[in-house]
């Protein structure tokens, strides 16, 4: 079996609009809203065996936050550039050439891409809000088989559902 988290980024700010795009941090939602998403993880026994971040400053911050969560160390997280902005192909084809000995991988990026990846991998997920996780459990010992057709299981968590 393969876990795939995709995670969108906590809400961010854009009170200082001469800060570029990638430079732009969390506000006091995204703040509040990203240790509240590691916490649940956590409470679930989720571990993961490598977590991935696109290099903006939101979603660093909201990786390392979930990180500390999971108790995994922050310093052992990729950033890596195809996450930013980030084209769906290029998060598939990501995945598809993860390590065969890694198990369970969790992607930390931004909107659209991570609410079309999650649609291609699952037709039960509509939308990703701030902060969401989505889930995904597939019946396959080899990420390039991860696809609809070895769909074992997805669940989709953010900061407002109940």
């Amino acid at each position: 079996m393969k876990s795939l988290f995709l995670v969108r980024h906590a809400k961010s700010s854009r009170d200082d609009t001469t800060l570029p795009d990638k430079d732009r941090p969390l506000n006091d939602r995204g703040k509040r809203d990203a240790p509240r998403m590691g916490e649940r993880l956590a409470k679930r026994d989720v571990k993961v065996d490598l977590i991935l971040s696109s290099p903006a400053s939101r979603a660093l911050a909201t990786a390392e936050i979930i990180a500390k969560e999971l108790d995994y160390n922050p310093k052992d997280i990729v950033v890596d550039d195809r996450l930013y902005p980030g084209a769906v192909d290029d998060l598939l084809n990501m995945i598809h050439k993860l390590d065969h000995m890694l198990d369970r991988v969790m992607l930390v990026g931004h909107n659209p891409t991570l609410t079309e990846v999650a649609q291609r991998l699952s037709s039960e997920i509509t939308a990703m809000p701030t902060c969401a996780v989505a889930e995904f459990t597939f019946n396959t010992k080899s990420w390039p088989d991860v696809g609809k057709d070895t769909l074992a299981m997805v669940a989709l968590d953010y900061p407002k559902k109940s």
